[in-house]
């Protein structure tokens, strides 16, 4: 019982500190917000979108070579592609 009650105010004086560290900087990130699911990246690397689409890397590499016209966009010479974006493209084609 004295180990729950040690651990706990052990958290309490932990959140408190982190709180007063940030109270002259409101807009510093809380605890909360670093458990946001939020930060899923809305950009596919080349070399993950044959996960994406629940693919075979071999069978990733071979669409991606015969369909250039896929949505992408370049940034610093590496190509990725928007999720949503390459979502529909393959729904387009699929039908």
């Amino acid at each position: 019982m004295d180990v729950l009650l040690a651990l706990g105010i052990a958290a309490a004086g932990y959140f408190i500190g982190d709180g007063l560290k940030n109270f002259k900087n409101p807009s510093a990130p809380d605890v909360l917000s670093s458990l946001n699911d939020d930060d899923d990246p809305q950009l596919v690397k080349e070399k993950d979108v044959h996960i994406y689409l629940g693919m075979s890397k071999e069978d990733g590499r071979q669409l991606l070579q015969e369909y250039p016209d896929i949505p992408h966009v370049t940034i610093n010479q590496n190509i990725y592609y928007p999720k949503e974006q390459l979502k529909a493209w393959v729904k387009k084609i699929g039908n």
